[in-house]
């Protein structure tokens, strides 16, 4: 099924380097939501042409470039592309990439990526990440030598973000996979960093399999890896302070909320750093500590922080994804001072971005409401609420 035309995702003019033609081509596959067999089946190209194709091994020729042309409707940007690629077409050994190209197409695409599967959910993204992850893996090697570490890096930054997809579809085991290979593409590429961000990768994982023990453990031992950056550090105090928070421990949950915002401090103005993981922003200071109000069960003092962030802090939470998931638990404070009211709103507000984005993560946090609300006294109406939550808590379970 072809996927939906979103804002970033029409076809684009033909761009400036001839060599950018199988970035394009991938670019164009992923958008329609074919894979490698998908668009092969439609073109009489074999499947490892169309992988030499987009990994910059093979120069098209204008025959398979106006096939792939025709297929995918790029109303002749590709065959543009091709001929150009011809034109400029320099003697290359067999083994050889165009790195310069993998390098700026495939950042780009995994921007876009990004952008849909928090606009989306994790399912429609996670295909297409797989497919470029596997060609990435394979070109690094065969990339010059100087440029080599840099398509590993991005191969890596494909594998961390499909561990987040993994992991939201629930699909933990997997998580951990991608993760690992995150930290093994990453260090080919010369980066230790990710061996770190792994851990606090590890803490979110046990968070959600109710381990709050081990979330403590990973999320220290992330904060005290050699490699840890400031940025990690701020991402490992968070996950520490709400394992705290889990475990009913209060004290030891503002230290690591403190630690948090020293470390954000500490990591001001270094892009250096900025590789794995979400934003720091994404989430303030304030909803994370309300997030951790919760789990104290200090829904009171939750529900204040809540509803001041979310109405004046929007660019902190503007991905669906993480939006629905803070509403969410905003409605479980709601709920636990017995304002049902409130919660059923706020609630009812998430249901179509619930249906829509299919998160493990925001499932589990409506399970959570669940036990919550039901704990109170409710009209009709909060029944209609609860059983239209209830449906999306256990959707495919």
């Amino acid at each position: 099924m072809d996927l939906p035309f979103t804002p970033g995702w029409e076809p684009t003019e033909v761009p400036a380097s001839a060599g950018e033609f199988g970035v394009e081509l991938a670019r164009l596959r992923v958008l329609r939501g074919w894979s490698v067999r998908g668009l092969a089946e439609r073109t009489a190209i074999s499947e490892g042409q169309i992988c030499n194709l987009q990994s910059g091994r093979r120069n098209p020729t204008a025959a398979l470039a106006a096939a792939c042309d025709a297929a995918l409707g790029a109303g002749g940007v590709l065959e543009a592309l091709a001929a150009k690629a011809r034109d400029g077409a320099r003697a290359r050994a067999n083994t050889d990439v165009d790195a310069e190209a993998l390098i700026a197409g495939y950042t780009k695409i995994l921007d876009e990526l990004r952008d849909l599967g928090r606009a989306m959910g994790p399912r429609l993204a996670a295909a297409p990440l797989r497919s470029i992850a596997s060609l990435l893996a394979d070109a690094a090697p065969r990339a010059d030598h100087d440029r080599r570490p840099e398509v590993w890096l991005v191969a890596a930054r494909y594998a961390e973000y499909l561990g987040w997809m993994a992991q939201e579809m629930g699909k933990s085991a997997e998580a951990l996979r991608w993760t690992g290979l995150a930290v093994r593409w990453a260090a080919l590429g010369g980066d230790e960093t990710m061996a770190a961000y792994s851990l606090v990768r590890r803490a979110f994982i046990a968070q959600h399999r109710g381990d709050r023990e081990a979330v403590v453990a990973f999320a220290r031992r992330a904060s005290d890896h050699p490699a840890a950056t400031p940025r990690i550090r701020v991402h490992a105090a968070r996950r520490e302070a709400q394992g705290h928070a889990a475990l009913g421990d209060h004290d030891s949950c503002q230290l690591a909320l403190e630690r948090a915002q020293t470390h954000r401090a500490e990591g001001e103005g270094d892009t250096a750093a900025a590789r794995w993981g979400p934003c720091i922003e994404n989430g303030t200071s304030r909803i994370i500590e309300a997030s951790c109000l919760v789990d104290l069960g200090r829904f009171g003092q939750a529900a204040d922080v809540f509803a001041a962030e979310l109405q004046h802090a929007p660019a902190a939470t503007a991905d669906a994804n993480t939006r629905t998931r803070f509403a969410v638990r905003h409605a479980t404070a709601q709920a636990g001072i017995g304002g049902m009211d409130g919660a059923c709103d706020t609630i009812a507000e998430t249901l179509p971005t619930i249906a829509r984005v299919d998160s493990a993560t925001i499932r589990a946090e409506l399970r959570r409401f669940l036990g919550e609300a039901r704990r109170r006294p409710s009209t009709a109406r909060h029944h209609e609420v609860l059983d239209a939550v209830k449906a999306a808590a256990y959707r495919g379970a």
